[in-house]
């Protein structure tokens, strides 16, 4: 059984967070310098604020500068809401903080909004210091039930790893409950100092994945030799945080330490870009080919530099794993 009175802290951004457990509940408290304010704890849906901290919410939204639009407004929390919450950075954008310990199994949102093509980013910091068999996430996914031969998916997941080793960017594709196409990078950078925006675009053309503007993944449309392309089915965007201490790091040789317990990674500044049929266009999909959706371009000299710089495994060039049934179609047809 859990001590009735634990108290920790942990740093974010330029504010403190202070959890302290009394009885029956958790009380998550945000320490915040004058101009900033508390957003939301938890889920209000299964835990109502109370009246002062429903204040809080509405002053702290109305003393905020016009911006486009709020994390908050954008995404739901899924699970794990009695440990995520959001706040207020100086700046008047607002974060989600996601929790994972080991008695919660993590957390995560979804946007309340549903897409068929689009630009997608996000500003992710990721969990700090010793981060081993943790894993945080940012992928689109159909919604509902969806049997799993229908089964969509474009994956960014992000390995921590052990204090002063480098984060793997793990990305992968599912279509038509496929997947095993797997592509991992070295981040280049330290993720856990500061925000660092991830992207996807997905189009009729090509599924690009982008790290701070600069593409690291292609996946071209080859249906046309027979290769699968999400083109019809409505996706929605989520994120999470979780335990994967069975494989995430090192291959599952360094197991998550419960005592760097509880670990966080933040979310801010949600901007999606939705295709939008032009004018005589019944839906997304159907564009001529002049159309913009089609023409985006890929800037293949930058994609080829963080490729030689920072994959550190590739399936298509994974022998040993191919050896007998072959490689996959869209590895020879670039």
């Amino acid at each position: 059984m859990r001590n009735p009175i634990r108290c920790y802290r942990t740093s974010i951004a330029r504010s403190k967070v202070e959890q302290l457990q009394g009885t029956g509940s958790n009380c998550i408290r945000i320490r915040l310098p004058a101009a900033m304010a508390l957003l939301s704890p938890s889920s209000s849906r299964h835990h109502p604020l109370p009246l002062v901290a429903a204040l809080l919410l509405l002053m702290a939204m109305a003393a905020q500068p016009s911006v486009a639009s709020l994390l908050y407004d954008q995404v739901e929390i899924t699970w794990g809401g009695d440990h995520s919450f959001f706040y207020m950075e100086r700046e008047g954008a607002d974060v989600l903080a996601l929790c994972l310990e080991e008695t919660n199994g993590g957390s995560g949102f979804a946007s309340k909004d549903t897409y068929l093509y689009g630009r997608f980013d996000i500003d992710i910091m990721l969990v700090a210091n010793n981060s081993a068999g943790t894993v945080a996430t940012f992928y689109l996914m159909p919604d509902g039930e969806v049997p799993w031969a229908y089964h969509d998916e474009i994956d960014l997941e992000f390995l921590g790893n052990a204090t002063g080793e480098p984060y793997t960017l793990h990305t992968n594709i599912f279509v038509n409950g496929a997947g095993a196409r797997e592509q991992q990078f070295r981040l280049w950078f330290d993720p856990t100092t500061d925000f660092h925006t991830y992207s996807i675009e997905w189009n009729p053309k090509h599924i690009i994945i982008l790290v701070d503007g600069t593409p690291v993944r292609a996946f071209k449309n080859h249906a046309a030799r027979g290769v699968p392309f999400p083109t019809w089915q409505r996706m929605r965007l989520q994120g999470t945080l979780w335990n994967a201490d069975e494989w995430a790091t090192q291959g599952g040789r360094v197991k998550t330490d419960w005592t760097q317990a509880p670990f966080y990674a933040y979310y801010r500044n949600l901007r999606v870009t939705p295709c939008a049929p032009p004018p005589g266009v019944a839906w997304c999909g159907d564009e001529p080919p002049e159309s913009a959706w089609f023409e985006r371009r890929l800037d293949r000299a930058a994609l080829k530099e963080a490729q030689e710089k920072h994959m550190i495994y590739d399936y298509c060039v994974d022998e040993k794993r191919f050896k007998d049934k072959g490689f996959p179609k869209e590895c020879n047809a670039d």
